[in-house]
């Protein structure tokens, strides 16, 4: 089920009446009602995949009631192995299976070795790499002691499951989630409406960015040796704008739903594309994934501490699991790579922490020397978005090579009235959160700072313009993932 389609627009006023006026004086129901209504969501694209999830947050739930009764160490590391294993087992299965037969198929024939391998057709379950790390997060949490295992099933089922964020992200801690389902929930009028300004924002950012932008873009790279140099770099551009208006409109409709029903889930992007260096962009993009790869992957490798070559080798280790984690293609990996090469110099003159407020904080007007930075970091992770987009590397390679032709300075093919219009909305966008820039999200607290008359004509022409220029509706980029 899409967070922009009829089908959702229907469930969602359904189930919040449900919760709020048939089950809101039990807890253990409106869990329940969750619960359900989680399954249904997500059944809702492929039902058989239901026993995929429940079979998961089973063995998590039973992993964490027996780490809690032992306090063998080695008993103890066998149970976190059995989590592991089943978890990254069927990520592995679903999501990289094919694609480790065919890198060895190719491995043999490099070497001049025939080799014959049957692929297998693999359906990739929604939003698999994002509910895995949740249920890990769980269990890695218990087993060292940060948190206290759970006795109760339907809190947890609800939990690894919760319909707003399950498919996509934010990849909740247990630490912050899990015990929200513990405690009554109260109906909070100001946190309902603020809410739904968040999601008015994603579903803008999603339906007149996102969807938009992916006709040019698809037009693009589909065909991209035939394009001038000029619309190859507008076709990255725009591309810059469809996965940030895709992925972080997604985020802040299902922060916001998740605020309907009392639920506070974490940031997941703090405008990025404001960044000063490619270190700043990292702290403010995905930051969820970005979080959890320092906390159980970079910090137990041993993150900064034992010298500069353990750094290096970790920074290249995140990055690069990090790119695999987006997908079963060497473009991912590639674009990880990429990323810890744009790090690398950062972290070796120790300027990796040298941002962390926001730019030009309290402040309209940016100064000459952020502003220079912040095009110099978005050209970078611009270019570096190629090769995430492209369907292979020597595609992106080519890509590229083609931007830095001749026909750079030319205008581009593509620009007619739909792109002047595009370009138009994204100038919108970039006004708005740039004015919001130390907020939450684009439209938080604008109750204390435009009047109610203008606060609600804006609202409205938001409305209006998702409704008359929203483009076809297409999937999430990272339902994929």
């Amino acid at each position: 089920m899409l967070f922009n389609s009829i089908e959702f627009a229907v469930f969602l006023p359904i189930v919040f009446l449900l919760y709020w006026f048939a089950v809101y004086k039990n807890l253990r129901n409106q869990n329940l009602l969750l619960l359900l209504a989680s399954y249904i969501f997500y059944g809702w694209w492929d039902y058989r995949f239901l026993s995929l999830i429940v079979f998961s947050s089973f063995v998590d739930y039973t992993v964490g009631k027996r780490l809690g009764k032992t306090t063998e160490a080695s008993k103890r590391k066998w149970l976190l192995w059995i989590s592991i294993v089943v978890n990254i087992g069927f990520l592995g299965f679903f999501k990289y299976y094919n694609f480790f037969i065919d890198s060895f198929v190719e491995g043999f024939s490099f070497f001049g070795k025939s080799f014959s391998a049957d692929r297998l057709e693999i359906i990739l379950p929604v939003g698999i790499s994002f509910y895995t790390f949740q249920t890990l997060s769980y269990t890695i949490d218990v087993y060292n002691k940060k948190l206290e295992p759970t006795r109760d099933a339907i809190s947890f089922f609800a939990f690894v499951s919760f319909f707003p964020q399950l498919v996509a992200g934010p990849i909740e801690r247990a630490t912050n989630l899990l015990p929200q389902f513990y405690v009554k929930r109260k109906f909070d009028l100001k946190e309902a409406i603020d809410g739904m300004r968040q999601i008015l924002w994603g579903l803008f950012k999603k339906i007149v960015i996102a969807d938009n932008a992916a006709v040019f873009v698809n037009m693009i790279f589909s065909d991209y040796d035939t394009f001038s140099g000029s619309t190859l770099l507008m076709g990255s551009f725009f591309f810059a704008f469809q996965i940030y208006g895709d992925f972080s409109g997604y985020s802040d409709i299902a922060i916001g739903t998740s605020r309907l029903f009392g639920f506070k889930l974490m940031q997941n992007f703090a405008f990025p594309y404001f960044s000063r260096d490619i270190a700043e962009f990292w702290r403010r993009w995905h930051i969820s994934l970005s979080t959890w790869f320092r906390d159980y992957l970079y910090i137990p490798l041993g993150g900064s501490k034992g010298g500069k070559y353990k750094s290096i080798r970790n920074i290249f280790i995140i990055f690069i699991v990090s790119g695999f984690w987006h997908g079963a293609n060497w473009t991912f990996i590639i674009w990880g790579l990429v990323n810890a090469l744009l790090f690398l110099p950062l972290m070796l003159f120790d300027l990796n922490r040298m941002n962390l407020r926001s730019v030009a904080q309290g402040k309209i007007f940016v100064g000459f020397k952020d502003l220079f930075k912040i095009l110099v970091t978005f050209t970078l992770v611009l270019f570096a978005w190629i090769f995430f987009r492209s369907p292979t590397v020597l595609d992106a390679v080519l890509y590229v090579k083609g931007i830095f032709s001749s026909s750079l300075l030319t205008i581009p093919e593509v620009l007619n009235q739909s792109a002047i219009r595009l370009l138009a909305f994204i100038g919108l966008l970039i006004m708005v959160e740039w004015l919001q820039r130390e907020q939450n999200h684009g439209l938080e607290n604008l109750d204390r700072k435009i009047p109610r008359l203008f606060r609600w004509l804006f609202y409205y022409a938001v409305v209006a313009i998702i409704v008359i220029y929203g483009g076809n509706q297409q999937d999430f980029i990272y339902f994929q993932f």
